[in-house]
């Protein structure tokens, strides 16, 4: 299994955003979609705001796509990380941590339970 080196880590988890592009049924890329990213330890997570509703949905398709944030561009494979409540707890705290600067709420749209529903664990491949 491939892993993210230190650098990518680094840059990826100082970003404030994460542009992620699904791929479709037939391998084309979708519309790429902007959200924040956190790094946990040695991996990175994204969570979708609306939950398993809208581009949540098209990383169910293959299971792959393609990130680009803090000047790295990596292929991945999107790994379910919701079901553990202390990963989830850890990312939630990783979130608040990291997006501290913005309004509570904004934070808290990405700390909910369905938000948390929607936790991705970014696997570079």
């Amino acid at each position: 299994m491939t892993s993210w080196t230190a650098e990518e880590l680094t840059r990826i988890g100082n970003a404030d955003e994460l542009e992620l592009r699904s791929l479709r049924a037939d391998g084309l890329p979708r519309a790429p979609v902007t959200m924040w990213v956190v790094r946990y330890g040695d991996d990175l997570y994204v969570r979708a705001v609306r939950g398993r509703d809208g581009w949540y949905r098209g990383t169910r398709t293959r299971n792959e796509g393609h990130i680009r944030s803090g000047g790295v561009d990596r292929d991945v494979t999107f790994a379910d990380a919701d079901a553990d409540p202390g990963l989830n707890n850890a990312i939630d705290a990783e979130y608040r941590a990291k997006y501290r600067r913005y309004p509570a709420d904004f934070v808290d749209h990405v700390t909910n339970g369905q938000a948390r529903s929607s936790t991705i664990k970014l696997v570079p491949r």
